[in-house]
Protein backbone atom coordinates (compact mmCIF):
# COMPACT_ATOMS: atom_id res chain seq x y z
CA UNK A 1 0.00 0.00 0.00
CA UNK A 2 2.92 2.32 -0.73
CA UNK A 3 2.33 5.87 -1.94
CA UNK A 4 3.48 6.37 -5.53
CA UNK A 5 2.56 10.01 -6.15
CA UNK A 6 0.65 12.97 -4.74
CA UNK A 7 -0.83 15.73 -6.86
CA UNK A 8 -2.91 18.78 -5.97
CA UNK A 9 -5.20 21.20 -7.77
CA UNK A 10 -7.22 24.33 -7.16
CA UNK A 11 -10.96 23.63 -7.20
CA UNK A 12 -13.92 25.68 -5.93
CA UNK A 13 -16.16 25.29 -2.92
CA UNK A 14 -19.92 25.82 -2.57
CA UNK A 15 -19.45 29.59 -2.39
CA UNK A 16 -17.31 29.57 -5.53
CA UNK A 17 -14.12 30.29 -3.60
CA UNK A 18 -10.83 28.50 -4.34
CA UNK A 19 -9.90 25.49 -2.26
CA UNK A 20 -7.57 22.49 -2.45
CA UNK A 21 -8.12 19.03 -3.92
CA UNK A 22 -5.47 16.35 -3.45
CA UNK A 23 -5.09 13.16 -5.49
CA UNK A 24 -2.99 10.39 -3.97
CA UNK A 25 -2.00 7.40 -6.12
CA UNK A 26 -0.69 4.18 -4.59
CA UNK A 27 1.78 1.81 -6.23
CA UNK A 28 -1.06 -0.67 -6.71
CA UNK A 29 -2.85 1.90 -8.89
CA UNK A 30 -5.57 2.79 -6.40
CA UNK A 31 -6.32 6.47 -5.88
CA UNK A 32 -7.74 8.55 -3.05
CA UNK A 33 -8.94 12.13 -2.96
CA UNK A 34 -9.13 14.87 -0.35
CA UNK A 35 -11.32 17.95 -0.88
CA UNK A 36 -10.82 20.68 1.70
CA UNK A 37 -13.75 22.75 3.05
CA UNK A 38 -13.55 26.34 4.27
CA UNK A 39 -15.34 28.35 6.96
CA UNK A 40 -16.79 31.88 6.92
CA UNK A 41 -17.20 32.24 10.67
CA UNK A 42 -13.84 31.04 11.96
CA UNK A 43 -12.43 30.81 15.45
CA UNK A 44 -9.25 32.65 16.40
CA UNK A 45 -7.63 29.38 17.51
CA UNK A 46 -8.14 27.49 14.24
CA UNK A 47 -5.25 26.14 12.20
CA UNK A 48 -4.21 28.50 9.40
CA UNK A 49 -5.86 28.20 6.00
CA UNK A 50 -3.11 29.29 3.61
CA UNK A 51 -4.19 31.61 0.81
CA UNK A 52 -2.00 33.47 -1.67
CA UNK A 53 -2.87 37.07 -0.82
CA UNK A 54 -2.29 38.19 -4.43
CA UNK A 55 -5.18 40.62 -5.01
CA UNK A 56 -4.82 40.23 -8.78
CA UNK A 57 -5.78 36.52 -8.54
CA UNK A 58 -9.18 35.67 -7.06
CA UNK A 59 -8.93 38.79 -4.87
CA UNK A 60 -6.12 37.18 -2.92
CA UNK A 61 -8.07 34.00 -2.13
CA UNK A 62 -6.34 31.54 -4.48
CA UNK A 63 -4.53 28.58 -2.90
CA UNK A 64 -1.52 28.02 -5.15
CA UNK A 65 0.93 28.39 -2.26
CA UNK A 66 -0.73 25.50 -0.46
CA UNK A 67 -0.71 23.48 -3.67
CA UNK A 68 2.99 24.15 -4.24
CA UNK A 69 3.71 23.13 -0.66
CA UNK A 70 2.00 19.81 -1.37
CA UNK A 71 3.87 19.22 -4.61
CA UNK A 72 7.30 20.50 -3.62
CA UNK A 73 7.54 19.69 0.09
CA UNK A 74 4.93 17.20 1.28
CA UNK A 75 4.90 14.79 -1.67
CA UNK A 76 8.66 14.07 -1.69
CA UNK A 77 8.53 13.32 2.04
CA UNK A 78 5.61 10.89 1.77
CA UNK A 79 6.23 8.98 -1.46
CA UNK A 80 7.19 5.41 -0.57
CA UNK A 81 5.42 5.41 2.79
CA UNK A 82 2.47 3.14 3.56
CA UNK A 83 -0.91 4.83 3.14
CA UNK A 84 -2.53 2.75 5.87
CA UNK A 85 -0.14 4.26 8.44
CA UNK A 86 -2.28 7.38 8.88
CA UNK A 87 -0.70 8.59 12.11
CA UNK A 88 2.79 8.28 10.62
CA UNK A 89 1.78 10.17 7.47
CA UNK A 90 0.24 12.98 9.49
CA UNK A 91 3.17 13.10 11.91
CA UNK A 92 5.63 13.56 9.04
CA UNK A 93 3.64 16.54 7.73
CA UNK A 94 3.34 18.10 11.17
CA UNK A 95 7.08 17.75 11.74
CA UNK A 96 7.86 19.40 8.42
CA UNK A 97 5.46 22.24 9.20
CA UNK A 98 6.84 22.77 12.69
CA UNK A 99 4.32 25.43 13.77
CA UNK A 100 1.45 25.32 16.25
CA UNK A 101 -1.15 26.49 13.73
CA UNK A 102 0.21 24.87 10.55
CA UNK A 103 1.11 28.26 9.14
CA UNK A 104 4.15 27.08 7.18
CA UNK A 105 2.52 24.47 4.95
CA UNK A 106 -1.09 25.51 5.51
CA UNK A 107 -3.79 23.47 7.21
CA UNK A 108 -5.56 23.21 3.86
CA UNK A 109 -2.46 21.56 2.37
CA UNK A 110 -1.93 19.12 5.25
CA UNK A 111 -5.61 18.21 5.56
CA UNK A 112 -6.05 17.61 1.84
CA UNK A 113 -3.20 15.09 1.86
CA UNK A 114 -4.39 13.54 5.12
CA UNK A 115 -7.92 12.98 3.77
CA UNK A 116 -6.62 11.66 0.46
CA UNK A 117 -4.42 9.20 2.36
CA UNK A 118 -7.38 7.82 4.34
CA UNK A 119 -9.44 7.56 1.17
CA UNK A 120 -6.68 5.78 -0.76
CA UNK A 121 -6.05 3.31 2.07
CA UNK A 122 -9.75 2.46 2.32
CA UNK A 123 -9.95 1.94 -1.44
CA UNK A 124 -6.84 -0.26 -1.39
CA UNK A 125 -8.33 -2.38 1.40
CA UNK A 126 -11.58 -2.64 -0.56
CA UNK A 127 -13.69 -1.36 2.34
CA UNK A 128 -15.95 1.68 2.77
CA UNK A 129 -14.21 4.72 4.21
CA UNK A 130 -16.15 4.54 7.48
CA UNK A 131 -14.78 1.05 8.15
CA UNK A 132 -11.20 2.15 7.58
CA UNK A 133 -11.66 5.23 9.77
CA UNK A 134 -13.25 3.08 12.45
CA UNK A 135 -10.22 0.79 12.43
CA UNK A 136 -7.92 3.81 12.79
CA UNK A 137 -10.03 5.11 15.66
CA UNK A 138 -10.46 1.84 17.52
CA UNK A 139 -7.15 0.10 16.96
CA UNK A 140 -8.08 -2.08 13.97
CA UNK A 141 -11.58 -2.86 15.30
CA UNK A 142 -14.20 -1.82 12.72
CA UNK A 143 -16.89 -1.10 15.33
CA UNK A 144 -18.41 2.06 13.85
CA UNK A 145 -22.10 1.43 13.16
CA UNK A 146 -24.05 4.26 14.81
CA UNK A 147 -26.02 6.37 12.34
CA UNK A 148 -26.01 10.05 13.33
CA UNK A 149 -28.89 12.20 14.50
CA UNK A 150 -28.95 15.08 12.00
CA UNK A 151 -28.81 18.69 13.15
CA UNK A 152 -30.33 20.53 10.18
CA UNK A 153 -30.43 24.26 9.55
CA UNK A 154 -33.82 25.85 8.89
CA UNK A 155 -32.85 29.53 9.22
CA UNK A 156 -29.36 30.85 8.52
CA UNK A 157 -27.97 34.13 9.77
CA UNK A 158 -24.80 35.86 10.83
CA UNK A 159 -21.81 35.54 8.53
CA UNK A 160 -23.65 32.85 6.54
CA UNK A 161 -26.57 35.09 5.49
CA UNK A 162 -25.43 38.69 5.09
CA UNK A 163 -26.22 39.33 8.77
CA UNK A 164 -30.00 39.38 8.25
CA UNK A 165 -30.09 37.96 11.77
CA UNK A 166 -27.41 38.03 14.44
CA UNK A 167 -27.85 34.34 15.34
CA UNK A 168 -25.96 32.14 12.89
CA UNK A 169 -28.20 29.06 12.85
CA UNK A 170 -31.70 28.06 13.88
CA UNK A 171 -31.69 24.28 13.44
CA UNK A 172 -34.03 21.32 13.75
CA UNK A 173 -33.36 18.19 15.79
CA UNK A 174 -35.97 15.49 15.22
CA UNK A 175 -35.79 14.05 18.70
CA UNK A 176 -38.92 11.94 18.24
CA UNK A 177 -37.56 9.90 15.32
CA UNK A 178 -36.98 6.17 15.54
CA UNK A 179 -34.95 5.86 12.33
CA UNK A 180 -32.49 8.00 10.39
CA UNK A 181 -34.89 8.27 7.45
CA UNK A 182 -37.66 9.49 9.77
CA UNK A 183 -35.49 12.46 10.68
CA UNK A 184 -35.07 13.32 7.01
CA UNK A 185 -38.81 13.08 6.32
CA UNK A 186 -39.70 15.30 9.28
CA UNK A 187 -37.06 17.82 8.21
CA UNK A 188 -38.32 17.79 4.62
CA UNK A 189 -41.89 18.48 5.73
CA UNK A 190 -40.82 21.28 8.07
CA UNK A 191 -38.54 22.85 5.44
CA UNK A 192 -41.41 22.88 2.92
CA UNK A 193 -43.81 24.30 5.52
CA UNK A 194 -41.33 27.07 6.34
CA UNK A 195 -40.86 27.96 2.68
CA UNK A 196 -44.63 28.06 2.18
CA UNK A 197 -45.06 30.39 5.16
CA UNK A 198 -42.27 32.76 4.14
CA UNK A 199 -43.53 33.10 0.58
CA UNK A 200 -47.12 33.64 1.72
CA UNK A 201 -46.00 36.41 4.09
CA UNK A 202 -43.51 37.99 1.70
CA UNK A 203 -40.72 37.42 4.22
CA UNK A 204 -38.26 35.29 2.22
CA UNK A 205 -35.16 37.47 1.88
CA UNK A 206 -32.83 34.81 0.49
CA UNK A 207 -31.04 31.49 0.95
CA UNK A 208 -28.08 31.25 3.32
CA UNK A 209 -24.69 29.71 2.49
CA UNK A 210 -25.71 26.37 3.98
CA UNK A 211 -29.13 26.16 2.32
CA UNK A 212 -31.39 27.48 5.07
CA UNK A 213 -33.71 30.44 4.68
CA UNK A 214 -32.94 33.92 5.83
CA UNK A 215 -36.18 35.74 6.50
CA UNK A 216 -36.94 39.45 6.72
CA UNK A 217 -38.02 39.55 10.35
CA UNK A 218 -37.41 42.37 12.80
CA UNK A 219 -36.50 40.38 15.91
CA UNK A 220 -35.12 37.03 16.99
CA UNK A 221 -38.37 36.37 18.86
CA UNK A 222 -40.20 36.52 15.51
CA UNK A 223 -37.81 33.95 14.09
CA UNK A 224 -38.39 31.60 17.02
CA UNK A 225 -42.16 31.91 16.58
CA UNK A 226 -41.78 31.28 12.85
CA UNK A 227 -39.73 28.10 13.44
CA UNK A 228 -42.29 26.79 15.94
CA UNK A 229 -45.16 27.55 13.54
CA UNK A 230 -43.33 25.74 10.72
CA UNK A 231 -42.90 22.66 12.92
CA UNK A 232 -46.61 22.73 13.78
CA UNK A 233 -47.69 23.33 10.17
CA UNK A 234 -45.67 20.26 9.17
CA UNK A 235 -47.74 18.22 11.64
CA UNK A 236 -45.27 17.89 14.50
CA UNK A 237 -45.25 18.93 18.16
CA UNK A 238 -42.44 21.36 19.12
CA UNK A 239 -40.31 19.98 21.91
CA UNK A 240 -41.77 16.49 21.61
CA UNK A 241 -41.27 15.54 17.96
CA UNK A 242 -38.87 18.27 16.88
CA UNK A 243 -36.72 20.52 19.06
CA UNK A 244 -34.71 23.61 18.23
CA UNK A 245 -30.93 23.83 18.15
CA UNK A 246 -29.05 27.12 17.99
CA UNK A 247 -25.63 28.23 16.83
CA UNK A 248 -25.14 31.66 18.36
CA UNK A 249 -21.56 32.13 17.07
CA UNK A 250 -21.26 34.62 19.91
CA UNK A 251 -17.61 35.52 19.30
CA UNK A 252 -18.86 37.46 16.26
CA UNK A 253 -21.20 39.46 18.52
CA UNK A 254 -18.69 40.20 21.29
CA UNK A 255 -16.65 43.39 21.56
CA UNK A 256 -15.18 45.22 24.54
CA UNK A 257 -16.85 42.86 26.99
CA UNK A 258 -20.35 43.30 25.55
CA UNK A 259 -22.63 41.31 23.22
CA UNK A 260 -24.51 43.21 20.53
CA UNK A 261 -27.61 42.35 18.46
CA UNK A 262 -27.71 44.68 15.47
CA UNK A 263 -31.10 43.34 14.38
CA UNK A 264 -32.73 44.75 17.48
CA UNK A 265 -30.09 47.36 18.34
CA UNK A 266 -29.51 45.85 21.78
CA UNK A 267 -26.37 45.50 23.89
CA UNK A 268 -25.89 42.93 26.68
CA UNK A 269 -23.42 42.37 29.47
CA UNK A 270 -22.25 38.78 29.93
CA UNK A 271 -24.68 38.36 32.82
CA UNK A 272 -27.59 39.69 30.73
CA UNK A 273 -26.64 37.46 27.81
CA UNK A 274 -26.56 34.40 30.09
CA UNK A 275 -30.10 35.22 31.24
CA UNK A 276 -31.27 35.62 27.64
CA UNK A 277 -29.77 32.27 26.59
CA UNK A 278 -31.38 30.53 29.58
CA UNK A 279 -34.75 32.11 28.74
CA UNK A 280 -34.52 31.00 25.11
CA UNK A 281 -33.69 27.44 26.13
CA UNK A 282 -36.68 27.28 28.47
CA UNK A 283 -39.20 29.09 26.26
CA UNK A 284 -38.45 27.72 22.80
CA UNK A 285 -37.72 23.99 23.23
CA UNK A 286 -33.98 24.47 22.70
CA UNK A 287 -32.25 21.13 23.23
CA UNK A 288 -28.80 22.13 21.94
CA UNK A 289 -26.91 25.42 21.78
CA UNK A 290 -23.54 26.08 20.17
CA UNK A 291 -21.11 28.87 21.03
CA UNK A 292 -23.57 30.78 23.25
CA UNK A 293 -20.69 32.96 24.45
CA UNK A 294 -17.43 34.33 23.08
CA UNK A 295 -14.48 31.95 23.08
CA UNK A 296 -12.67 34.06 25.71
CA UNK A 297 -15.68 34.67 27.98
CA UNK A 298 -15.05 31.50 29.98
CA UNK A 299 -16.90 32.58 33.17
CA UNK A 300 -20.09 32.94 31.12
CA UNK A 301 -19.70 29.40 29.75
CA UNK A 302 -19.17 27.94 33.22
CA UNK A 303 -22.13 29.80 34.72
CA UNK A 304 -24.38 28.80 31.83
CA UNK A 305 -23.36 25.15 32.20
CA UNK A 306 -24.27 25.31 35.89
CA UNK A 307 -27.70 26.61 34.89
CA UNK A 308 -28.68 24.36 31.96
CA UNK A 309 -25.95 21.75 31.44
CA UNK A 310 -28.10 18.92 32.83
CA UNK A 311 -30.84 19.43 30.22
CA UNK A 312 -29.24 21.16 27.21
CA UNK A 313 -26.34 20.14 24.99
CA UNK A 314 -23.81 22.99 25.20
CA UNK A 315 -21.43 22.79 22.24
CA UNK A 316 -18.06 24.48 21.95
CA UNK A 317 -17.01 25.33 18.39
CA UNK A 318 -14.93 28.52 18.38
CA UNK A 319 -14.27 27.72 22.04
CA UNK A 320 -12.37 24.52 21.20
CA UNK A 321 -11.64 24.58 17.42
CA UNK A 322 -11.16 20.79 17.49
CA UNK A 323 -7.93 21.46 19.37
CA UNK A 324 -6.88 18.83 21.90
CA UNK A 325 -5.28 21.27 24.34
CA UNK A 326 -8.31 23.55 24.33
CA UNK A 327 -10.66 20.59 24.82
CA UNK A 328 -8.57 19.49 27.82
CA UNK A 329 -8.91 22.98 29.29
CA UNK A 330 -12.65 22.93 28.70
CA UNK A 331 -13.08 19.57 30.39
CA UNK A 332 -11.18 20.85 33.44
CA UNK A 333 -13.23 24.06 33.51
CA UNK A 334 -16.55 22.25 32.83
CA UNK A 335 -17.32 24.95 30.29
CA UNK A 336 -19.39 22.74 27.94
CA UNK A 337 -20.57 19.17 27.49
CA UNK A 338 -20.06 18.74 23.76
CA UNK A 339 -17.46 19.58 21.11
CA UNK A 340 -18.07 20.52 17.49
CA UNK A 341 -15.65 18.55 15.32
CA UNK A 342 -14.38 20.17 12.12
CA UNK A 343 -11.54 18.57 10.19
CA UNK A 344 -10.10 21.81 8.87
CA UNK A 345 -10.05 23.53 12.26
CA UNK A 346 -7.21 21.27 13.37
CA UNK A 347 -5.96 20.21 9.95
CA UNK A 348 -5.35 16.45 9.91
CA UNK A 349 -7.33 13.23 10.18
CA UNK A 350 -5.21 11.84 13.04
CA UNK A 351 -5.60 14.95 15.19
CA UNK A 352 -9.34 14.97 14.50
CA UNK A 353 -9.64 11.37 15.68
CA UNK A 354 -7.60 12.25 18.78
CA UNK A 355 -9.94 15.18 19.53
CA UNK A 356 -12.99 12.93 19.23
CA UNK A 357 -11.41 10.28 21.44
CA UNK A 358 -10.61 12.86 24.11
CA UNK A 359 -14.16 14.25 23.94
CA UNK A 360 -15.74 10.83 24.38
CA UNK A 361 -13.32 9.81 27.13
CA UNK A 362 -14.45 12.89 29.07
CA UNK A 363 -18.07 11.74 28.83
CA UNK A 364 -18.87 14.53 26.38
CA UNK A 365 -20.48 14.29 22.95
CA UNK A 366 -18.76 15.02 19.62
CA UNK A 367 -20.79 16.65 16.85
CA UNK A 368 -19.12 16.11 13.48
CA UNK A 369 -19.68 19.20 11.35
CA UNK A 370 -19.28 20.60 7.86
CA UNK A 371 -18.21 24.16 7.00
CA UNK A 372 -20.17 26.90 5.24
CA UNK A 373 -17.84 26.60 2.26
CA UNK A 374 -18.29 22.92 1.40
CA UNK A 375 -17.47 20.53 -1.44
CA UNK A 376 -19.13 17.50 -3.01
CA UNK A 377 -17.10 15.26 -0.69
CA UNK A 378 -18.86 13.16 2.00
CA UNK A 379 -15.86 12.33 4.21
CA UNK A 380 -17.57 13.64 7.35
CA UNK A 381 -20.56 11.33 6.92
CA UNK A 382 -18.16 8.40 7.14
CA UNK A 383 -16.30 10.01 10.04
CA UNK A 384 -19.46 10.41 12.12
CA UNK A 385 -20.39 6.74 11.74
CA UNK A 386 -16.81 5.53 12.17
CA UNK A 387 -16.45 7.02 15.66
CA UNK A 388 -20.03 6.27 16.79
CA UNK A 389 -20.41 10.00 17.27
CA UNK A 390 -24.18 9.97 17.06
CA UNK A 391 -24.62 13.48 15.62
CA UNK A 392 -23.95 15.18 12.29
CA UNK A 393 -24.32 18.84 11.32
CA UNK A 394 -23.83 19.72 7.65
CA UNK A 395 -26.24 22.58 6.97
CA UNK A 396 -29.78 22.56 5.65
CA UNK A 397 -31.95 20.11 3.73
CA UNK A 398 -31.10 21.73 0.40
CA UNK A 399 -28.11 22.34 -1.90
CA UNK A 400 -26.22 19.40 -3.32
CA UNK A 401 -23.05 19.88 -1.23
CA UNK A 402 -25.26 19.38 1.85
CA UNK A 403 -27.54 16.66 0.50
CA UNK A 404 -24.61 14.50 -0.63
CA UNK A 405 -23.67 14.11 3.02
CA UNK A 406 -27.18 13.22 4.22
CA UNK A 407 -27.49 10.80 1.29
CA UNK A 408 -24.15 9.19 2.07
CA UNK A 409 -25.45 8.18 5.51
CA UNK A 410 -28.30 6.37 3.74
CA UNK A 411 -25.73 4.48 1.67
CA UNK A 412 -23.72 3.65 4.78
CA UNK A 413 -26.90 2.36 6.41
CA UNK A 414 -27.44 -0.01 3.48
CA UNK A 415 -23.81 -1.14 3.64
CA UNK A 416 -24.12 -1.88 7.36
CA UNK A 417 -27.35 -3.80 6.89
CA UNK A 418 -28.67 -5.32 10.08
CA UNK A 419 -25.73 -4.09 12.15
CA UNK A 420 -26.68 -0.42 11.67
CA UNK A 421 -27.83 1.36 14.84
CA UNK A 422 -29.80 4.56 15.34
CA UNK A 423 -30.54 5.85 18.82
CA UNK A 424 -31.61 9.37 17.88
CA UNK A 425 -32.00 11.80 20.76
CA UNK A 426 -31.13 9.06 23.26
CA UNK A 427 -27.54 10.11 22.53
CA UNK A 428 -28.15 13.01 24.94
CA UNK A 429 -28.62 10.66 27.88
CA UNK A 430 -24.83 10.57 28.17
CA UNK A 431 -24.73 14.23 29.23
CA UNK A 432 -28.16 14.90 30.75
Amino acid sequence: MKIESIDAYQIYDSRGKPTVEVEMTLVCGVKGYGLVPSGASTGQYEALELRDGDKSRFNGKSVHKAIENIKQTIAPALVGLEADKQSQIDAVMLEIDGTKNKSRLGANAILGVSMACASAAANAKGVPLFKHLSALFNGDAETGNLLPLPEIQLVGGGAHAQWRTDIQDFLLIVNGAKTYEETLEATFKTYEAAEQMLKARGKLAGIADEGGFYPAFDSHEEIFQFVIEAIELAGYVPGKDISISLDIAASDLYNDGMYRFNLEDKVFTSEEFIELMVQWCEKYHVISIEDPFADDDIPAWVTFMDRVGNRVQVIGDDLFTTNIERIKEGVAQKSANSVLIKLNQIGSVSETLDAIRLTQDAGWLPVVSARSGETEDAFISHLSVAVNGGQLKVGSFARSERMVKWNEVLRIERQLGGSARFIGADIYQAIM
